[in-house]
C-alpha cells in the first residue's frame, strides 16, 4: 500500500507564531491540512477534513464537537504512526488536555506528525511512499492501551463510539 507524505513543520511556528500573526486563521488552515494529510497518507483512515474543520470552528456552539475532533485527530495520527511501521505514541486524550492549556494540542500533534515524516526519511511533501504491510493483530494487541492498563476506560477509548456524533464531527 502506498500513501502521500505530509509536511514537516516547525512546532513552535505552528503552535504560537503563525496563529498569532494571522489572528488564528493559520490554526484553522493547519487543522484542515493535517486531517487531509491523514486521509492522503493511508486510505484506511477515513476522515473528511472539511467536517473536522467545521467541528473546531462552528462546533463550539454546541461545545462537544471540537473535543471530539481533537480526540479523533489524535487517533488518526496514531493510525498514521502504525501505518508507517512505528509504535503508536500519539494520544487523543493528551490532545484534549492540551486544548485546555493554551492550545498545546497543535504543538503536540505536529511533533507527532514530524516523527512520522522523520521515520520515513523526511521526504518532500506529497511524495508517494510505500507503507509497510500491516501486521496481523491478536485480540491483546488491538487498540493503543496495554492490557495491564485496560480496565473500563479502555473500552471507552478503544471501542466503537456509542453515538453517531464522532462520525459527524470528523
Amino acid at each position: 500500500m502506498a500513501g502521500r507524505t505530509g509536511k514537516s513543520r516547525n512546532i513552535v511556528l505552528v503552535w504560537l507564531v503563525w496563529p498569532l500573526i494571522t489572528l488564528g486563521i493559520y490554526h484553522l488552515v493547519w487543522w484542515y491540512k493535517i486531517n487531509r494529510e491523514a486521509r492522503d497518507f493511508d486510505a484506511r483512515i477515513e476522515v473528511n477534513p472539511v467536517l473536522s474543520l467545521l467541528a473546531v470552528t462552528i462546533g463550539w456552539i454546541i461545545i462537544v464537537p471540537p473535543y471530539v475532533s481533537i480526540y479523533r485527530t489524535g487517533d488518526r495520527i496514531a493510525q498514521m504512526q502504525e501505518a508507517a511501521g512505528m509504535q503508536r505514541s500519539c494520544n487523543g486524550v493528551i490532545g484534549i488536555i492540551g486544548a485546555f492549556v493554551v492550545s498545546l494540542q497543535a504543538l503536540y500533534y505536529q511533533a507527532e506528525l514530524n516523527k512520522i515524516w522523520a521515520h520515513l526519511g523526511s521526504p518532500e511533501e506529497g511524495t508517494t511512499v510505500t507503507l509497510p504491510s500491516p501486521a496481523v493483530q491478536t485480540a491483546g494487541q488491538l487498540g493503543s492501551i496495554p492490557d495491564a492498563a485496560a480496565g473500563p476506560l479502555a473500552a471507552i477509548l478503544t471501542g466503537p463510539p456509542a453515538w453517531p456524533l464522532p462520525e459527524l464531527c470528523g
